[in-house]
């Protein structure tokens, strides 16, 4: 077993500050090289996972590893990572509109369905000490996306 597939099993732990180093390593070697793509599967079904932190930690690495997206995995399945524009946990919902702009970055084809994505987000759904921190997060996602060409 070599050191990325531990990073990637620690991801689940349930030690959270174990947990969170392995989603830092894992997103530094992920800025290196490709080395942590060959686990995106991996990050993808942590999108489906009933805690909100991995689902968080799932959404950051794919993310991070948009770049290295060859086989367009991204694109198969970037409806159920937008889902997560109104997760049902606004932190979590936050983290991954503050993420789409690394993958339109890395994916400029997504840019259209992203900000269609992100027009339709409401943050009203959200406690109101939450609705204006989600709000400004679209915005400044929409505002770095339309940049990107």
């Amino acid at each position: 077993m070599d050191n990325i597939q531990i990073l990637v099993e620690g991801l689940r732990s349930k030690d959270d500050k174990y947990a969170y180093q392995c989603l830092k390593h894992l997103e530094e070697e992920s800025n290196r090289g490709n080395d942590v793509y060959r686990f995106f599967d991996d990050f993808a079904e942590l999108l489906d996972n009933g805690n909100s932190y991995l689902r968080t930690r799932g959404i950051f690495l794919i993310a991070a590893n948009a770049k290295w997206d060859k086989d367009n995995k991204i694109d198969e399945m970037i409806d159920k990572y937008l889902e997560h524009i109104m997760d049902e946990k606004p932190i979590t919902a936050r983290k991954c509109i503050q993420a789409l702009p690394l993958v339109v970055k890395a994916k400029p084809d997504l840019k259209d369905c992203v900000m269609n994505a992100l027009f339709h987000g409401n943050s009203q759904r959200y406690q109101e000490s939450m609705q204006s921190l989600v709000a400004k997060d679209i915005q400044k996602a929409l505002k770095e996306i339309s940049k990107i060409s």
